[in-house]
């Protein structure tokens, strides 16, 4: 296995935290390794595999399309990209009626800050402290960390970062004229920084504010929605809407896939050639889409996010009082984080070798991203082997 990553390394460069295994199968909540090693998949591509590896149904609606027609760019029709807009439409939240398609959660955040300018006029943006939206420009631009920005300076020049605390301040940014903020851009709950919950009142305070000074308002759910925390979107916790929702990762159930969705009058102010993509839309992805939606409604996946993510929290909140290394657990549904108080590094490496493939959130923070198939036989083997590695860094922590 190890000359076959090194083999790898040869050829791609050196822009990944990457980890000692050779993933080469997958199904439902485990994936195994070159040598027949199985493992429990809580990092699940980084929220990708949020149906499952190689969902049967995902699978089988692949394998049909891929025989009749595998692209089919925008400028025609398709009867498959119908039919994922026509289920799409179902789950959506009941105003964004319009959406554009893309190929990643990048993609889908620059189409949203292009789109915004556009219907508003206004070139300032307010984002979020902790924040992450990608790492193209426009994205980079509103994504906060500055080990990611630093490099690629100058970015947007009119984006202002305010910190959930601050609603006096956004109130004054919005309200002065100068500024130009013409868009907002938030994650219900922000995933890379760590899984940070908003206070319980900011998502509707700022709903309100940005329907009184005509601000667009942004939800990226590329890795809080469909089902990830029990409700079909973050949002919808505190029952707020936004104006433009982003979407990517486990949307077609790991076919790379994206999509911008929002209120009708804002992507109808574009005109033809405005904005395109080539490989948009293509009917593989959309049936890999459409297969991805029925999944979550018809398989009760959502619910089963909800009922899972419960038993998983709780499972960890008693690790919490049995480990103190353990800072803190939050989360909803099955997008957990667990808040340790040293580097995770080595209960990454430990978790390989027992057999459960963890994520990370900065340096101390594991993030459990798990497919939402996961069920509480699973659950508690998770809890078990993360009870193991929070032990044996107590045993490496004593030396």
């Amino acid at each position: 296995m190890m000359q076959s990553i090194k083999s790898e390394e040869y050829y791609v460069g050196n822009l990944y935290q990457r980890f000692p295994v050779n993933i080469v199968k997958g199904k439902g909540c485990k994936v195994w390794d070159k040598d027949g090693k199985e493992y429990l998949d809580c990092m699940g591509g980084y929220g990708v595999a949020l149906v499952g590896h190689c969902n049967d149904r995902v699978v089988n609606a692949i394998t049909n399309q891929v025989q009749d027609l595998i692209t089919c760019h925008m400028s025609v029709y398709n009867e498959m990209r119908l039919k994922f807009l026509e289920k799409f439409a179902l789950i959506a939240p009941k105003n964004l009626r319009k959406t554009f398609f893309t190929n990643s959660g990048t993609e889908a955040v620059e189409a949203a800050l292009k789109f915004s300018r556009k219907f508003t006029g206004k070139d300032g943006i307010l984002a979020l402290n902790g924040g992450y939206h990608g790492k193209t420009f426009g994205s980079l631009s509103v994504t906060y960390n500055e080990k990611y920005r630093k490099s690629f300076l100058p970015l947007f020049e009119n984006v202002k970062f305010v910190s959930y605390s601050e609603m006096d301040s956004i109130i004054n940014i919005v309200s002065n004229p100068e500024n130009k903020i013409g868009t907002m851009i938030v994650e219900p709950i922000q995933g890379e920084t760590g899984i940070i919950m908003p206070p319980q009142n900011f998502l509707k305070n700022i709903r309100n504010i940005c329907t009184d000074k005509g601000i667009v308002l942004i939800f990226d759910e590329i890795q809080s929605g469909l089902g990830r925390t029990g409700k079909m979107w973050a949002g919808e916790h505190w029952d707020v809407e936004p104006d433009v929702m982003c979407l990517a990762k486990g949307i077609a159930g790991g076919v790379p896939m994206g999509v911008t969705t929002m209120r009708s009058e804002i992507l109808d102010c574009l005109k033809i050639g405005e904005h395109s993509s080539t490989f948009a839309g293509n009917p593989l992805a959309c049936a890999a889409g459409s297969a991805a939606i029925d999944a979550l409604t018809e398989d009760n996946l959502v619910e089963n996010s909800s009922k899972v993510g419960k038993l998983f929290k709780e499972g960890l909140l008693e690790l919490k009082a049995k480990h103190k290394i353990v800072r803190d657990v939050r989360g909803l549904g099955l997008m957990l984080g667990i808040e340790m108080r040293f580097d995770v590094k080595d209960i990454l490496l430990d978790g390989i070798k027992h057999g459960i493939l963890l994520l990370y959130s900065g340096r101390n923070i594991l993030r459990l991203l798990p497919p939402l198939v996961m069920d509480e036989t699973e659950v508690n083997k998770s809890l078990g082997l993360i009870d193991i590695l929070l032990e044996n860094e107590v045993k490496r922590r004593i030396g």
